[in-house]
């Protein structure tokens, strides 16, 4: 690369922060594991440094490079995340003060691993509700103190730091690589890392990964010029940037390939993919190259990958939502919406004539007319299974709509109205093997005793399952002849209080 373009710039700024950043840091692993269909992937396993992100390099490389007077006035950053924690770091080894300022909304956890890796270098300033709160008051405070202002990104000495980490794969003999797909924020590793690995391997194929909703450098690219996006999506939160850079741009245009997005759902099934090859749980960003990979249909098993495992801060809160979707982003999790008749056993038969085998992972199901159902009922199988039974449905005209991504199905809203029920409800809490079939066979068992009312069950990774069903009757008598079979069942199973079904019916 010429020296005098973007690229050469930085190539440069790589070759000199290789003497600075391993003061702080030891260099990563490069580890492979082979994914679905037999690819073989290198990860880059950023999740294994100082701060658990690769933000460290860049923070450090740029605040080495500072004058005295610039050390003696301390610096400012505006960072949520991983760079919030990289400037913390460097601060608390090269003897400076830094000023953090973060969103409100900021969780605590990210809070105190700044406040951990800074001691008490670090001042954290919560300000605002978003990051462009927070960056607004720190430009403010650079004016007014003269800190030196630390971008998380578009600045050469930043992208420089970043760009060791590509060194490292250079330097591991495991390349060359065929194809690196590189998460994008707001360019820094991406315009790095394309940069150093194009020197090397000029031959591989740069794939740049942006969220659907956060497209910025494709957008950029488009333009000719970095665009602001109207809305950003903040699952990805490490990459959730409006606006890239002018330097990262700059780059970026010149090295990378092509641009994919990818959706919440597929990095979710890049974290589940993740976790079952190597018990990594990364942040979403940091399986976003993963993702890329997973659906790209051009690879085959002689196909050398590199991904980048960016980061691994995350909220443990996060678990379940990714744990509820990863099925839906590899494809193997269907949501159906069922137009039965209600009447007793209607259920029973959409599970033993057109559901039988299937894995059932969700039931959501409430009655709110006294001749019609709709029940839903998430499904779990490979996708060439999911496709067959929605041509049994067909082919035996079941009334179906799938309602995977719609929003009463995913914030679990059962509609249900009490005043239907017949006089003598029964609510209980079930617990029952963790099996294929188990539900069937509990409604073949209460089946010619009562009719199902209210159904509420989800999987939940247990060998045990929980469902809370709704059971009505026309007598007392009714009720209590279920309540007898049950005991004198092997099923196991709690009647729901008095106060609690006050609250619900």
């Amino acid at each position: 690369m010429s020296p005098h373009t973007p690229g050469g710039r930085l190539y440069q700024e790589i070759l000199q922060a290789r003497q600075r950043v391993y003061t702080v840091g030891e260099p990563t692993p490069l580890d492979r594991v082979v994914v679905p269909g037999g690819v073989p992937v290198y990860l880059k396993r950023e999740d294994l440094s100082p701060i658990h992100a690769y933000k460290w390099r860049g923070a450090y490389n740029r605040m080495a490079l500072l004058s005295d007077e610039e050390r003696a006035a301390g610096v400012v950053v505006a960072s949520a995340g991983n760079h919030a924690q990289g400037v913390a770091l460097a601060a608390q080894r090269l003897g400076l003060r830094a000023s953090i300022f973060m969103p409100k909304s900021t969780p605590r956890m990210k809070q105190v691993a700044v406040e951990r890796h800074g001691g008490d270098a670090v001042d954290v300033v919560l300000h605002g509700d978003t990051y462009d709160d927070a960056a607004r008051a720190a430009h403010a405070f650079r004016d007014e103190s003269g800190a030196t202002f630390v971008h998380p990104y578009n600045d050469y000495a930043v992208m420089g730091g970043q760009g060791t980490l590509a060194d490292e794969v250079v330097m591991s003999g495991q390349g060359p690589f065929d194809v690196a797909y590189l998460q994008i924020g707001g360019g820094g590793m991406a315009s790095a890392v394309s940069c150093w690995l194009k020197q090397f391997y000029p031959n591989i194929r740069i794939v740049g990964v942006e969220g659907v909703d956060q497209a910025s450098m494709a957008a950029a690219c488009k333009a000719g010029a970095p665009v602001e996006l109207d809305y950003v999506d903040v699952f990805c939160d490490g990459t959730a940037v409006r606006k890239v850079g002018d330097l990262t741009y700059g780059v970026c245009r010149e090295t990378i390939d092509e641009f994919v997005t990818v959706t919440n759902e597929e990095v979710c099934a890049a974290v589940q993919v993740l976790w079952e090859t190597r018990r990594v749980i990364p942040e979403p960003s940091g399986a976003m190259g993963l993702a890329a990979c997973l659906k790209d249909t051009s690879l085959t098993q002689d196909t050398k990958v590199l991904c980048i495992v960016c980061g691994a801060n995350m909220d443990f809160g996060r678990l379940a939502w990714i744990a509820r979707h990863a099925g839906i982003g590899a494809s193997r999790r269907r949501f159906y919406r069922f137009h039965l008749g209600e009447k007793p056993g209607a259920l029973l038969h959409l599970l033993e004539e057109h559901l039988a085998g299937l894995n059932i992972v969700e039931f959501q199901y409430g009655k709110v007319k006294e001749d019609e159902a709709w029940p839903v009922i998430g499904v779990e199988a490979s996708p060439p299974e999911v496709a067959k039974v929605e041509d049994r449905f067909r082919e035996y005209g079941v009334e179906f709509e799938t309602v995977t991504s719609e929003e009463d199905v995913e914030f679990r809203i059962i509609n249900y109205e009490p005043a239907l029920f017949k006089p003598h409800p029964l609510f209980i809490k079930l617990q029952f093997p963790e099996r294929a079939g188990a539900l069937h066979d509990f409604l073949v068992m209460i089946g010619a005793h009562t009719n199902i009312c209210y159904f509420n069950y989800v999987f939940t990774g247990e060998t045990v399952g929980r469902a809370m069903l709704g059971l009505e009757f026309d007598s007392e008598d009714d009720r209590a002849a279920m309540i007898k079979a049950l005991d004198d069942s092997h099923w196991t199973y709690d009647i729901i209080a008095e106060d609690v079904l006050n609250r619900i019916l």
